[in-house]
C-alpha cells in the first residue's frame, strides 16, 4: 500500500477512535516514563492536544525532551500534510475563526503547497511539522507552535546551485505568518547555503513566530571536524569552535561519529551565537521506508557516551534508553493499530561557549495499514 493511501486509512481509523489528540494521548500514559514526563506536565500537554485533531495520529508525533533538567517536563510535536482529512480540518477552524493564527497560518502555507506546479511543494513535499513550546514555556503562556519544513522531495545539497530553492522555502515559512522576508535575513540564508561544502544537505526550516524573530537551518552531513570548523568560519558564527570541538572529540572517545550536523539561527544581523549540534551515529536518509525503524540497541552507544557529560540527568537517560520498543499491536474500537517508538535525534546546544543542554526528540508512529 502507498504511503499516502496509509495515511489516509489511519486518518479515517483514528476518527472513529474520537476527536482529538487528546484523546488519543491518554492511551500512552501508562507507557510513559514519569522520570520523562511528570503528571502536571503531562496535563499541560493534554491540554495542547486537546485542541488538535485525532487525525494527526496518522503522522510522527511525540515529544522533545531537556535531558539536563531535573524537571520532567516536554515540548509536544505533531506533523500533518496538506491535502488530507487533517488539513481540511484547519482550513474549517481558518473559516470559522479569523483569530486563529495557527490554522491560519497553516492554511497559508497549504494553499501555497497546493498551487499548480507548486515549486514549494517540488522542494518540500506537502508536510509540515508543529512544536508547541509546553515544558519550555511560562505555566499560562499561549503561542504559536514552531513551524518546520524539510525539503525531502528534491533535497538541497551543498554546491549544487540551489540557492533559489533555500530561498523558496523561507519565504514561504515567514509569508505563512504575516512577515515579509527582510533583504538582509535573504542575503544570510543565501550565505549559509553557498557556504555548505559537498555533500552536505540542507535538513530542515523552521520559524518560532512566538520568539525573537529567526529562521532557524538546519545542515547535515559534514564529514569532519575541520569541515565542519570551516563552515561555522565562513558563516560568521560568533562562538567560538573549540568549545564545539571539544564535545565532539569527548563523544567521539566512546562512540563513533559517522556524519554531523548544525542548527544555525539566521536573524537580520547575522548567525545567532547559540548553536545545536546532532552527532549522527548512524546515516538516515528520509526516502528510505525504513527511516524510522531502529534497531532495539542502536542508540545505546550514543546514549552510554551521553552519560558521561556531566548536565545529562542519569534517570532521565534511562527511561530515555527503554522509550525504544519493537512494533506492538494495539487493538481500538475501529481495528488494530501498529505502533513504533523511539528517538529520532539528540541534539546538543551550545551557548556561551559551553555546552548547556541536551535535547533528546522521540516520536510515535501509528498504522493502521500495517495490521490490515
Amino acid at each position: 500500500m502507498h504511503i499516502d493511501q496509509a495515511v489516509t486509512l489511519t486518518q479515517d481509523r483514528l476518527a472513529q477512535e474520537g476527536s482529538t489528540m487528546g484523546e488519543l494521548l491518554g492511551h500512552f500514559r501508562r507507557s510513559t516514563s514519569r522520570s520523562l514526563i511528570g503528571d502536571p506536565e503531562w496535563e499541560r500537554i493534554l491540554a495542547c492536544a486537546e485542541q488538535l485533531p485525532i487525525t494527526m495520529g496518522a503522522l510522527p508525533f511525540g515529544f522533545e525532551l531537556p535531558l539536563q533538567s531535573c524537571r520532567p517536563e516536554a515540548d509536544f510535536g505533531v506533523s500533518l500534510a496538506s491535502g488530507t482529512a487533517t488539513a481540511a480540518l484547519f482550513e474549517q477552524r481558518a473559516r470559522r475563526n479569523k483569530s486563529d493564527e495557527v490554522a491560519r497560518a497553516i492554511t497559508k502555507l497549504f494553499g501555497q503547497m497546493d498551487e499548480e506546479d507548486s515549486s514549494l511543494r517540488e522542494i518540500a513535499g506537502r508536510k509540515l511539522m508543529l512544536e508547541f513550546d509546553i515544558g519550555s514555556a511560562k505555566e499560562k503562556e499561549r503561542s504559536m507552535p514552531g513551524m518546520f519544513l524539510r525539503p525531502g522531495e528534491r533535497p538541497i545539497l551543498g554546491a549544487c546551485g540551489q540557492a533559489n530553492d533555500v530561498v523558496a522555502v523561507v519565504d514561504a515559512l515567514v509569508s505563512c505568518v504575516g512577515w515579509e522576508l527582510k533583504d538582509a535575513e535573504r542575503k544570510h540564508v543565501e550565505r549559509a547555503y553557498l557556504a555548505q561544502p559537498e555533500d552536505t544537505r540542507m535538513d530542515s526550516f523552521g520559524i518560532f513566530p512566538s520568539r525573537s524573530r529567526s529562521i532557524r537551518l538546519a545542515i547535515m552531513g559534514f564529514k569532519s571536524r575541520q569541515e565542519l570548523g570551516s563552515y561555522l568560519g565562513n558563516l560568521g558564527w560568533p562562538g567560538q569552535f573549540q568549545a564545539v570541538e571539544s564535545v565532539i572529540a569527548r563523544i567521539s572517545e566512546r562512540v563513533n561519529i559517522v556524519r554531523t550536523g548544525v542548527n544555525v539561527d539566521i536573524a537580520e544581523q547575522g548567525v545567532g551565537p547559540t548553536l545545536g549540534l546532532t552527532l549522527i551515529v548512524k546515516q538516515r536518509y528520509t526516502k528510505d521506508s525504513r527511516y524510522w525503524l531502529d534497531g532495539l540497541t542502536d542508540w545505546d552507544p550514543f546514549l552510554n557516551a551521553l552519560g558521561h557529560e556531566d548536565l545529562v540527568v542519569p534517570d532521565k537517560l534511562a527511561a530515555l534508553a527503554d522509550w525504544v520498543s519493537k512494533p506492538k499491536t494495539l487493538f481500538g474500537k475501529s481495528g488494530q493499530f501498529i505502533l513504533l517508538r523511539g528517538i529520532h535525534h539528540i541534539k546538543l546546544v551550545i551557548s556561551d561557549d559551553q555546552l548547556k543542554e541536551a535535547k533528546a526528540y522521540v516520536f510515535l508512529v501509528l498504522s493502521a495499514a500495517a495490521s490490515t
